[in-house]
């Protein structure tokens, strides 16, 4: 019996790296980031973090195998991935099974349905995330205090949680800044929040290794990190007493972590650097607008998950030109 072959038009390009290998270089960036939290939240960020990575691999090899009756593909490093992102978007006091829950939302809400990697429009973690913060947010919101002998047994609010408290109720920003912390402090983690946004430098020096690895490219971080902090200037511009300097909008909340390792998601973001470009300004200036006008302090999640949706418009409208194209005089 012959066997079939696939045939593809060219340019044919031939390379050693593997889905396995992109993805843990993904592994390697957030390493440090981790080690930060686990230093800042003590043991609670290692827990986290293990039960949401084992809770994902299981999900995600049990759909395949015994529902879908594929090959399980756990060993891609993808699921693996998605259970640290989970992680870093949770606070280190999450109970034991609401981190479950929430794996089981990005495998089998955000993933599995589309057809696994490759396939799913929606970054999974976020599915995770937002499924998780709309059914506990009183447990999504209830973050550790840092730098305490039991972090689960004290919490408080975050920089933008006092941020958001403030503009809701009409408070001048400058009886509020000296309750934040210093920008010295947003940028190199001591401060309260989700696992993976406590450490702006940390975020960054990832950011770096993933650009020089080829893993991403500038034009999604860039783009986002640059309309976000462009929009919340001009607020601030136009009223300083009530809008807060686009430092502590840059440096606090899950903005870099969004812009760096889940807005750059190969599988759900555009194909072109211009579908890019338009793709990360859209989530810089929505994740702005849910901050300063939303219901929420913080608004990445629901900015990348919507942009997501946007993805296949902009592949289909935004295309590089093809070879051999007539142009008209």
């Amino acid at each position: 019996m012959s066997k079939l072959l696939t045939v593809s038009p060219s340019p044919h390009i031939h390379s050693a790296d593997s889905t396995q290998k992109i993805m843990l270089r993904v592994v390697y960036a957030m390493i440090p980031a981790l080690l930060w939290s686990a230093f800042v939240f003590g043991i609670d960020a290692l827990r986290v973090t293990a039960i949401a990575v084992v809770a994902s691999l299981a999900f995600e090899y049990l759909i395949q195998k015994y529902l879908l009756k594929v090959k399980p593909t756990v060993t891609d490093g993808s699921a693996l991935v998605t259970g640290i992102l989970l992680a870093f978007n949770v606070p280190a006091n999450l109970p034991w099974w609401i981190i479950i829950v929430g794996a089981f939302a990005a495998i089998a809400f955000g993933k599995m349905p589309f057809g696994g990697l490759g396939n799913n429009i929606f970054n999974p973690a976020l599915v995770g995330r937002v499924f998780l913060l709309i059914s506990f947010p009183v447990q999504m919101t209830s973050w550790p205090v840092t730098n305490q002998s039991s972090v689960d047994a004290v919490t408080g609010a975050t920089p933008l949680g006092i941020i958001k408290e403030a503009l809701n109720n009409g408070v001048p920003v400058s009886e509020i800044v000296s309750k934040l912390p210093v920008p010295s402090d947003l940028f190199l983690g001591n401060m309260g929040g989700s696992l993976g946004e406590i450490s702006a430098l940390l975020l960054l020096l990832g950011g770096i290794y993933l650009l020089f690895t080829k893993v991403i490219t500038w034009h999604i971080p860039v783009s986002v990190i640059g309309s976000a902090v462009l929009l919340a200037g001009i607020f601030w511009l136009v009223n300083p007493e009530l809008y807060i300097n686009p430092v502590y909008h840059l440096l606090s909340g899950g903005l870099m972590l969004g812009a760096i390792y889940m807005a750059t998601d190969m599988v759900s973001s555009p194909m072109t650097p211009k579908g890019q470009i338009i793709f990360g300004t859209g989530i810089g200036v929505l994740t702005i607008l849910i901050r300063l006008f939303g219901a929420y302090p913080e608004g990445i999640s629901f900015a990348i998950l919507i942009m997501n949706a946007m993805v296949p418009l902009l592949n289909r409208y935004i295309k590089p030109k093809r070879f051999g194209e007539v142009i008209k005089s």
